[in-house]
């Protein structure tokens, strides 16, 4: 009998048991104090996780959601923008400004690549009349695994009056960020990710620079307008129905995260990604990522050739249990991907790798059973 999954995706991830049962609360008014104290309460702790003292929204929508707000609320139509990718997400991101109208400079580092800071430097720097208004980018790729060096490209903006505008929907509390000493003006993130929450929320914190911008900008929005937003959140309210049971969630899991320590969390995080790349190599697994710029998150893995990852992920999960993810984009019929952040344990992670021996070498692929439990346990030991 097949009670529990191993639950290894880059989102959603898996949700503690009393996190899940925070959303058996009872339902109160979204207009009354009861709300306003949980709006109030999670507020605050989002932005120690975002390492900020600007305002932060959390709006009732996934994470792409908030993506579409951060352009819809500070990118005019014919905004000339700048929107840095290395894979699917930053492909997103481009569409979205192009739906709004922006004039976008799409500069494609490539799948597996990270963003290379001085091309951004020198963009910027050539732009005399200062006519680019924003530059977008990931801070965590999911679909090629790569952490990108936001600091490094922050720092790369110089005395350009261009906004930063970061999704970090699959990052943040995986991997640090910190918005205020960086200098980031508007940065996402979503519940279902290293939040360890259902889906359902996207936050948004906001420098008062990029705020103002706000005030002027031209572009449609109506659900998404954070000027509105910031009205209601003067009386302690979102200016529409939020889902209640998933602010619960929240709640009790930042409880968790800022009781643990978000350092410690951003620690623990990169101690499981080095835990599986270990696992994956010692089965002579290639990985997408090179170690430098391997995301805490996630992990890409090229599959053997003669394996199609669709049939290893359906009997990884027929026969073990365990729920792996696709690759995406270019990399999909080439590529899975193991997911280890949120509420992840390092054992999760060995029982994972051990489902995977198990289903390559039932699929024909020359793996000796054991050798990637056995270098993860050595790891583990050590430690």
């Amino acid at each position: 009998m097949k009670t529990h999954q191993y639950f290894l995706l880059p989102g959603p991830t898996d949700v503690p048991s009393s996190v899940l049962s925070a959303m058996n609360s009872p339902m109160v008014n979204h207009r009354g104090p009861e709300f306003k104290e949980i709006l109030s309460d999670i507020t605050e702790n989002v932005k120690k996780v975002f390492k900020t003292k600007n305002d932060v929204y959390i709006l009732t929508t996934s994470g792409t959601g908030g993506l579409e707000a951060a352009v819809a609320n500070f990118i005019n139509p014919g905004d000339k923008v700048i929107v840095a990718s290395i894979g699917n997400f930053g492909e997103r991101f481009r569409d979205i400004a192009l739906t709004y109208g922006a004039d976008v400079d799409f500069i494609d580092f490539g799948w597996g690549n990270a963003i290379d800071p001085q091309v951004i430097r020198e963009k910027l720097a050539a732009d005399v009349n200062q006519e680019i208004k924003a530059v977008l980018f990931q801070q965590n790729e999911t679909s090629t695994a790569i952490l990108n060096p936001v600091q490094e490209i922050a720092k790369a903006r110089g005395d350009h009056p261009a906004l930063l505008i970061v999704d970090a929907v699959s990052g943040l509390g995986a991997a640090n960020l910190e918005a205020d000493a960086w200098g980031l003006d508007v940065v996402v993130a979503g519940s279902q990710k290293a939040f360890m929450s259902p889906p359902g929320l996207a936050f948004l914190a906001v420098s008062p620079r990029a705020m103002e911008i706000a005030k002027t900008c031209r572009n449609t929005r109506y659900y998404f307008s954070l000027l509105e937003a910031k009205k209601w959140y003067e009386k302690g309210q979102t200016p529409f129905t939020p889902a209640i049971p998933v602010f619960y969630a929240v709640q009790k899991a930042l409880g968790i995260i800022i009781g643990t320590g978000v350092d410690k969390i951003i620690e623990e995080h990169f101690f499981h990604r080095d835990l599986v790349r270990t696992g994956l190599r010692a089965l002579g697994l290639e990985l997408l990522a090179a170690d430098e710029i391997a995301s805490p998150a996630v992990t890409a893995v090229c599959c053997p050739e003669s394996i199609a990852p669709g049939e290893l992920r359906k009997l990884m999960l027929e026969k073990y249990n365990i729920v792996i993810a696709g690759g995406q984009g270019k990399f999909s019929e080439t590529s899975f991907r193991v997911g280890h952040l949120g509420a992840v344990q390092p054992l999760d992670l060995i029982i994972a790798i051990a489902g995977l021996e198990m289903a390559l070498k039932e699929m024909g692929h020359p793996v000796q059973l054991g050798a990637g439990v056995k270098a993860m346990e050595e790891v583990l030991m050590r430690k």
